[in-house]
């Protein structure tokens, strides 16, 4: 993966946040915000009517969803 640097804002609450996560997982902050960057793109490009669909099994199932995460 070829590495690209760019600049951007965040709100000072969420960097100390990021910092916390990145280094109790061993990661660097830059891993954390490309896989969270890639995640998040992923997730809002689904076509509407599958995200629609799994939103809905997602909330008709929530409880079984969160005994099962147990």
């Amino acid at each position: 993966m070829k590495l690209k640097k760019f600049a951007t804002q965040i709100d000072e609450k969420v960097l100390k946040e990021l910092k916390n996560f990145a280094a109790a997982s061993d990661r660097s902050i830059s891993k954390v915000v490309t896989e969270a960057v890639a995640e998040y793109l992923q997730r809002v490009q689904l076509r509407p009517a599958f995200r629609s669909a799994m939103e809905e099994v997602l909330e008709d199932h929530a409880e079984l969803l969160e005994r099962l995460a147990k």
